[in-house]
C-alpha cells in the first residue's frame, strides 16, 4: 500500500491573503501591531483612572455649590414637645435663611427612635434629610436589637453634635422623697409597686431605670413612651412614679411645684438649675450615671464631604449666635460650637464601647 501522503495544511487566509506567508515575509508586523494595541489600551486605562477621581471630585464640588436645591427636612424620631423637637426647630429657624432654603421639622416617633432614624438612613445621600436624635437612636440601639432595618455605623454619616446632655431624674411632688438617696430607699421599701417612664424601649432612661432596679432590687415596672413630652405628662398625672427628662421640659413644672428633680446624670450640674446635684454628688457614684449622652445630627452615608461641611458650618454659625446660645442655655444645655463631621465621628467611635458595656451590664435586649 502506498504510504500516506502528507498534505500541507490549507493556507490561513483572510480576504484572499495568505496570512502565514505574510507573517514569514513580514515577521514584525503582528508584533508591532500588538504592541501598538497594548499601548493604546494602557493609555486609555490611564486616562480613565485619572479622569474618574477628577470627575467625581468635580461632581461633588458642583453638588455642594448647588446645595441646598430644595427644602431641608430634619427628622426627629420622637413626638413633638420634647427637647430634640425644640432644638430642631430652633436650629431650623437659623440654618434655613443662612442656606437659602426652608427647614421643615418632621416628627417620626416609634420603635425607640428606629422608625424615624431609618428614614434618614434610607434617604438620598444629598444632605437634604437630616436626623436629630439622641445617643440611643444613633448609637445604643445597635446593641439592643440583633436585627435592625439599618446599621447606624454603616448607613449614617455623623454630621454634628450640637449638645452634650445630662438627664434629670424626677418624681411627682406627691412622692415622699426629697433626695436621690431617699428615692432609692423608697424603691427598696416598695418592691414591685413602683414604675418609671422612659422615652421608649432602649432609650437612656430605660437603661438607667433598669440599673436602679439592679442596685435597689426594687423591680420597678418600665413604662415606655414615644418621647419625653408624653412621658412627662404621665409623670404629672402620676401614672408613673419616676421619670427622666431635660431642663427644657421639666423646669416649668418644677417651678410650679408639680415635680421634684433629684439629680442629673453626667459630670456637671445643669445650666438654669444650679441647685440640682449630679448623681455622684448625691452619693450614687456609678458608671451608668456618669456617662454623658449627646444630641446628634446625622445624614445618609455617602453624602459628599463638601455638603456635610456646608451643613456643619451652618449649624456652628447658628449655635454661635447670642440669641440661640441663650435659648439653648434656657433649655438647660450648653451649645457646642466646635463640633464637625470629623469630630463627631471620632467621638462616636470612642463612645461605642462605653455604651455597649452599659447595655450588657443591665441585661436589656429588645428582640
Amino acid at each position: 500500500m502506498p504510504s500516506a501522503r502528507a498534505w500541507p495544511a490549507p493556507p490561513f487566509t483572510r480576504d484572499g491573503i495568505d496570512l502565514n506567508r505574510r507573517r514569514r515575509l513580514f515577521p514584525r508586523e503582528t508584533f508591532m501591531t500588538r504592541i501598538t494595541r497594548r499601548q493604546a489600551l494602557a493609555s486609555a486605562g490611564a486616562l480613565a483612572a485619572t479622569g474618574l477621581p477628577l470627575a467625581a471630585q468635580a461632581s461633588a464640588e458642583n453638588a455642594a455649590a448647588n446645595f441646598p436645591s430644595k427644602p431641608i427636612r430634619i427628622i426627629v424620631p420622637y413626638q413633638a414637645g420634647g427637647a430634640t423637637d425644640a432644638l430642631s426647630r430652633l436650629l431650623g429657624q437659623h440654618i434655613g435663611p443662612d442656606l437659602g432654603q426652608p427647614v421643615v421639622v418632621d416628627n417620626k416617633p416609634g420603635a425607640g427612635g428606629i422608625l424615624g432614624t431609618n428614614e434618614v438612613a434610607k434617604s438620598d445621600p444629598d444632605g437634604h434629610t437630616i436626623s436629630l436624635g439622641l445617643t440611643s437612636t444613633l448609637l445604643v440601639n445597635r446593641f439592643l436589637y440583633s436585627k435592625m432595618p439599618f446599621d447606624p455605623a454603616r448607613d449614617l454619616d455623623m454630621l454634628y453634635r450640637p449638645i452634650d446632655s445630662g438627664t434629670l431624674i424626677a418624681v411627682h411632688s406627691g412622692v415622699p422623697v426629697k433626695t436621690l438617696g431617699e428615692l432609692f430607699k423608697h424603691i427598696e421599701a416598695n418592691r414591685g409597686k413602683l414604675s418609671y417612664g422612659s422615652y421608649g424601649l432602649g432609650s437612656y432612661p430605660h437603661l438607667a431605670g433598669e440599673r436602679i432596679n439592679q442596685m435597689t432590687k426594687g423591680e420597678m415596672t418600665h413604662a415606655p413612651y414615644k418621647g419625653e413630652a408624653p412621658m412627662v405628662q404621665a409623670l404629672l398625672a402620676r401614672d408613673i412614679d419616676v421619670g427622666w427628662g431635660s431642663v427644657q421640659v421639666m423646669k416649668q413644672f418644677v417651678d410650679a411645684g408639680k415635680l421634684r428633680v433629684l439629680a442629673i446624670t453626667g459630670r456637671e450640674r445643669p445650666p438654669g438649675m444650679p441647685d440640682v446635684p449630679t448623681f455622684t454628688e448625691a452619693g450614687v457614684n456609678d458608671d451608668a450615671f456618669n456617662i454623658v449622652g449627646f444630641f446628634g445630627m446625622a445624614v445618609a452615608a455617602k453624602t459628599p464631604d463638601a455638603i456635610k461641611q456646608k451643613l456643619s458650618n451652618a449649624i456652628a454659625k447658628a449655635l454661635s449666635k447670642p440669641e440661640v446660645n441663650a435659648r439653648v442655655a434656657a433649655m438647660g444645655f450648653r451649645a457646642n460650637t466646635n463640633s464637625s463631621p470629623q469630630e463627631f465621628t471620632a467621638l462616636y467611635k470612642r463612645e461605642l464601647p462605653k455604651w455597649e458595656a452599659l447595655v450588657k451590664s443591665v441585661g436589656v435586649k429588645l428582640d
